[in-house]
């Protein structure tokens, strides 16, 4: 390893695991790096629409479904010698990404444990903004409205249109049934 080049055990936090290359941080270290005045590449990588109901501060949104891992890893390293911060809703997503990252060849990486919920919970500032009406219940919105038109056409204008409205409850039921 070049003089001067970190790794994540330099990363100094009594709760920091070290697994395939990925670091493990809680909310806790990350906040406290924060506010030691560390600058810190924080990539949330949850969906747009939840990035824009509450994320933190200084936070970037890169998508999963988005994420360049090479091209990130890449643009990085050539960069700075600092840790890729990766934070999530859960932690699902955010250690997929971190795994893409590693995959990539992208050496300091650090998973923050808890995601923006723990971050939130521990009271620390988050910015909120416009709640997301989230995909679900659009869809369901949807497929009940074209029940009822399915229905009043059948009834008003032709019996076939009824078809519509069989569809539309069928998809209902379906997923009324596979909802985990």
């Amino acid at each position: 390893m070049p003089i001067g080049e970190r790794t994540c055990c330099d990363i100094e936090e009594e709760e920091t695991t070290i697994a395939m290359g990925i670091c493990v941080m809680t909310v806790k270290g990350l906040a406290e790096l924060f506010q030691a005045g560390q600058s810190i590449d924080l990539i949330d990588v949850c969906t747009p629409s939840d990035f824009r109901e509450v994320h933190i501060g200084c936070a970037r949104n890169v998508p999963l479904e988005r994420l360049d891992a090479k091209a990130l890893a890449a643009v990085h390293q050539s960069t700075a010698q600092d840790p890729l911060y990766i934070v999530g809703r859960i932690g699902t997503r955010s250690q997929e990404a971190c795994e893409k990252l590693a995959a990539a060849g992208a050496t300091i990486i650090v998973h923050v444990k808890g995601g923006v919920p723990a971050w939130e919970a521990a009271d620390l500032p988050v910015v909120h903004g416009r709640t997301a009406f989230s995909l679900d219940p659009q869809v369901s919105l949807f497929a009940g409205a074209l029940a009822v038109a399915g229905s009043a056409l059948a009834v008003f204008v032709h019996p076939a249109w009824a078809i519509l409205a069989v569809f539309a409850g069928g998809y209902l039921i379906y997923t009324g049934i596979m909802d985990k």
